[in-house]
């Protein structure tokens, strides 16, 4: 039950330290190259903040990889060690093992689309 709620919150902190890295990189620029009315500024801003966006969509991606691989290899690792417990069930343990597969990789496409939307929309 302790592994659990420890891998439960490693996940909530990755999650949090995710999203916190990409609001800080993916600030608004529109509004500082507004207010200093000068070509020059907004180019360079401009450019600055597609620098920016590509740091923030690689690190959001690579965090978002590192946890799921992370997440997947613990997952492997348990359920081969219950199989080898009780091979009688190891069809049943093998479908649940899948399942918690394709979940994890979606949140880790859906990490793919925020870093996405990060280079393309903000």
């Amino acid at each position: 039950m302790k592994n659990r709620r420890l891998y439960a919150g490693l996940l909530a902190f990755a999650f949090v330290t995710i999203f916190s890295i990409m609001l800080a990189f993916s600030g608004n620029t529109k509004v500082q190259a507004a207010e200093e009315n000068t070509a020059a500024a907004t180019e360079a801003q401009a450019a600055d903040s597609t620098g920016s966006k590509a740091i923030a969509a690689g690190i959001v991606v690579g965090l978002a990889a590192a946890a799921g691989a992370i997440g997947m290899g613990i997952a492997v690792a348990k359920s081969a060690e219950s199989m080898a417990r009780q091979p009688e069930i190891a069809g049943k343990i093998n479908s649940t093992m899948m399942l918690g597969m394709v979940f994890i990789e979606t949140a880790i496409i859906y990490a793919l689309i925020v870093a996405i939307l990060i280079i393309f929309v903000l």
